[in-house]
């Protein structure tokens, strides 16, 4: 495979979040210069992230820090000078949230986007590669099989049929559909404000870069987990949420039936795998599914974790859902295997003991999640 070892400064848009930090690391072990541009929000790092924030710490005094945000054209000039590669991971995250707080999403996701654009295009500067975290979020429910009609891909789920109990997802007929792996391919149909905003940023990077010069990689990140994630943050992250829970002794609210599943993948194999659209000429303007390949239901992950810390809470099967949320997604691996050679690493049944042992190591947080519950309740949005 071709890899191009020239290009050696290297810009992280977020690069001190959960996946910037780490992947900062490991291409620091590769001799790259890296350079963050974050904004360390406190939702993401927590009071004083300067000083508290284990993943700000991480890379500290290790790479070229620039305190800014996404949202500054000053900032983002700033930033680039001298860069050869952009790896852009800034992005407001979460599903629930995005469906109120839609000017912030779109202001940082959309807009930041468009500003870094804007100046890659009228401007003088030395970049070769973008390469944009996506998110499995622009799929929407993914792709099912139907006994008759073959592959299709569903609607977003009717509020009616989730009060009635009925959560997988059905064609108007009501036959019952077996979920399949979503490849690149598949329909783009995302069922949340955040989806939209990452459809947004992949379609605008992917469209722009390669006519002005400037190869683009687009990578769908499924849901990505291990140490050092977010332990405070209840909008995102379900491994966080269900710990917090558990080590506060409380009982495990479960949205839905908890059957809906989730591909999680990690943290290694991402930072693997985005490595590989850096350094390979064949990830050059491709997009590519990032992922384990295997689905994992919620009931599983909470009985994983209360076994991985032996203290003993109740799961309480709610029937409550989000709106926003989807059912079934896993991703299709076939395209970066064969383009990248990338096979995930790490088993689902391995990585969540290396996170558990890692949240033993950590403080306590509080459990937070009923108060972001209720705010999603009084807009509607929590049912």
């Amino acid at each position: 495979m071709g890899k191009n070892l020239n290009m050696k400064n290297i810009l992280i848009t977020g690069g001190a979040g959960f996946i910037g930090s780490n992947l900062a690391l490991a291409l620091l072990e590769k001799n790259y210069n890296v350079t963050v541009l974050d904004i360390l929000s406190e939702q993401i790092h927590g009071h004083n992230p300067e000083l508290n924030s284990c993943l700000f710490n991480s890379i500290k005094n290790k790479i070229n820090f620039i305190k800014g945000t996404v949202t500054s054209r000053t900032d983002l000039l700033k930033a680039i000078k001298n860069q050869d590669i952009i790896v852009h991971l800034a992005a407001e995250t979460g599903t629930g949230q995005s469906m109120y707080c839609i000017e912030k999403y779109s202001e940082v996701n959309i807009h930041g986007t468009a500003i870094m654009l804007d100046i890659l295009a009228n401007t003088q500067h030395s970049i070769k590669k973008v390469v944009v975290a996506s998110s499995r979020s622009i799929y929407g429910e993914g792709k099912y099989m139907h006994p008759q009609f073959g592959i299709v891909h569903p609607k977003h789920r009717l509020e009616k049929d989730m009060f009635a109990g009925q959560f997988e997802v059905f064609l108007e007929d009501n036959v019952l559909l077996k979920v399949m792996p979503t490849d690149e391919d598949s329909k783009i149909h995302p069922s949340s404000v955040y989806g939209i905003t990452k459809q947004n940023q992949e379609q605008m990077i992917m469209t722009v870069c390669p006519n002005i010069g400037i190869h683009s990689v687009a990578f769908r990140y499924q849901n990505v987990y291990g140490p050092g994630q977010s332990l405070s943050n209840p909008y995102t992250g379900i491994l966080s949420i269900f710990s917090t829970q558990i080590l506060n002794n409380n009982n495990i609210q479960i949205f839905e039936d908890g059957k809906e599943s989730r591909d999680f993948v990690y943290i290694d194999d991402v930072v693997d795998a985005t490595i590989l659209g850096i350094q390979l000429d064949e990830a050059n303007n491709q997009i590519f599914n990032v992922g384990s390949g295997e689905p994992i239901d919620v009931l599983t992950v909470a009985k994983t974790l209360i076994n991985a810390y032996d203290i003993k809470v109740d799961i309480n099967i709610t029937g409550n859902f989000r709106i926003g949320d989807i059912r079934h997604n896993y991703a299709d691996l076939t395209k970066i295997k064969k383009m990248l050679n990338f096979v995930p690493k790490t088993k689902f049944e391995i990585g969540i003991y290396k996170f558990t042992d890692w949240v033993k190591t950590q403080k306590i947080q509080k459990d937070t999640l009923n108060e972001s519950l209720e705010e999603m309740k009084i807009k509607g949005l929590y049912k």
